[in-house]
């Protein structure tokens, strides 16, 4: 059984407390590896050690950064297969999904921060003929990084990548749940020559390691992707001490199917957008609202390619949903589904769990489920459920679907679907979500801005943004 390390100052070494937290496999509901049960002596350690290594890296020339976080994106893509096989295991998501999405965007996200870097520069304003302003932007010290379960590689290097690239030095803590990539992550950077203490990685439980680093008096610089409630903890926490914030937090983000759509693109997209990774994605549309007059034919066909979505061994290549993270989340989804009952909601696919046979018997596996007959106040429509659950809603009038989509306390994403230009630009504009994808989902260019309003964050993360976030600004006035 694998025994992961914490990778603190350069090395793999075992937590202070020599305690160990079950690591289960997904699919099987077995224990298959050991997490560290660190607590706040290992982040002190850490912390200790990431700043005797700021000193050096925060001015370390841009290019030596850029060349070590490029060689590090180069060994992550040369062990491809082996990482997303480990992310499969861990999560529970399929293989086939692991490879072409999770495994390659943390490549990606080396390589665009490496080269990023090299083209980040700051303003200069000139005062006529009496001065001249100029804004100097230097890496803020030990970041605090915080990254979730469900696309861990990913959005754990989404965090790390640009602080490490501004010359920040990092104390990272990966998902308790989800924690095996990490550690690879750890010996990749070994092997790329990173130096000691650049990147230390704790791992253990948030209420010990997330909130020993977001505590720590010498690290002032906060990024938390996660859930709202432990979003708020972590504010409550910062604030007071002054730290540099940025939480991306949970959604429930609308998708709004109008009639003069492409109706075929509406359908497959938007199963996609419900499904993919077992649900498990802050981007999904959980709420599917469709102009009345074709709403019963896009049921019909949303049905209909549903029942294409086959629940299985995640190492399977037909597989389309694997097993749900955790039992805790899979007890809570299935909670939400007789919710929706209760509620009124009747369930037109899915609903039940799913027991596989062998040596998945014992997996957390639950049927793509859609449900209609609920209003869209109620609270299957308002609360997070995080799994492979959706409704959909007729609706009337345009000025009707705006008051559904921003009914929640989450603003972080929305679909729309129109082959009407105007209403479009006209919809999109109204909608209070950060990122709005029209025809399409999850159609990421990374130089762009990403981040929600209302509970869904504070903050912003991608492209230059989280360069200038993981920087501090200083302007210099000179007089003539």
């Amino acid at each position: 059984m694998i025994k992961i390390k914490n990778y603190i100052n350069g090395t793999l070494i075992e937590p202070l407390s020599q305690e160990y937290i079950d690591n289960y496999n997904p699919a099987t509901g077995e224990v298959y590896s050991l997490i560290p049960d660190s607590d706040e002596r290992d982040v002190n350690v850490a912390v200790e050690a990431a700043l005797k290594a700021f000193k050096t890296w925060s001015v370390t020339p841009a290019e030596e950064r850029s060349k070590i976080l490029l060689k590090i994106a180069s060994i992550i893509e040369n062990k491809l297969d082996d990482l997303a096989k480990a992310e499969s295991v861990d999560n529970g998501k399929p293989f086939w999904l692991a490879k072409k999405i999770d495994i390659p965007r943390a490549s990606d996200n080396f390589r665009f921060y490496a080269t990023g870097i090299l083209h980040f520069a700051s303003e200069s304003h000139a005062m006529e003929d009496s001065a001249l302003n100029y804004t100097l932007r230097t890496p803020i010290g030990v970041a605090g990084c915080i990254s979730p379960w469900n696309l861990p590689l990913y959005l754990f290097t989404w965090k790390i990548c640009p602080a490490l690239a501004a010359g920040n030095t990092v104390v990272a803590k990966p998902s308790e749940i989800t924690p095996m990539t990490a550690y690879l992550l750890s010996e990749i950077c070994i092997e790329a020559g990173l130096p000691k203490g650049v990147l230390n990685i704790v791992h253990g439980y948030g209420h010990k390691v997330g909130a020993a680093i977001t505590s720590h008096p010498d690290i002032p610089v906060i990024s938390f992707t996660g859930g709202t409630k432990t979003g708020e903890s972590i504010a409550r926490t910062a604030a007071p001490m002054f730290k540099k914030l940025s939480l991306e937090l949970g959604g429930k983000n609308p998708n709004i199917v109008f009639a003069d759509c492409d109706l075929d693109k509406a359908v497959k997209t938007s199963v996609r957008a419900s499904f993919t990774n077992q649900g498990e994605i802050c981007l999904c549309g959980s709420r599917i609202f469709v102009e009345k007059s074709i709403y019963e034919e896009f049921k019909k066909r949303f049905l209909k390619e549903t029942e294409k979505m086959i629940v299985g061994d995640p190492s399977k290549e037909f597989t389309k949903i694997g097993a749900i993270v955790s039992k805790p989340h899979y007890d809570k989804i299935l909670s939400y589904i007789e919710l929706a009952k209760e509620e009124g909601g009747k369930i037109l696919s899915g609903g039940n769990s799913v027991q596989l046979e062998g040596e998945f018997k014992n997996g957390w596996y639950i049927e793509p489920t859609v449900i209609e007959n609920l209003s869209f106040d109620c609270r299957t429509n308002q609360e997070e459920i995080f799994g492979p659950v959706v409704t959909l809603m007729p609706f009337k009038t345009e000025e009707e679907v705006l008051g559904y989509a921003n009914s929640t306390k989450y603003g972080l994403a929305a679909l729309l679907f129109t082959e009407n230009l105007t209403k479009a630009h006209r919809v999109a504009a109204k909608i209070q979500s950060g990122i709005v994808w029209v025809n399409c989902w999850l159609l990421r260019d990374l130089r762009t801005p990403f981040g929600g309003m209302k509970q869904s964050g504070v903050g912003r993360e991608g492209g230059f943004e989280a360069l200038r976030f993981f920087t501090e600004e200083k302007n210099i006035c000179i007089k003539f």
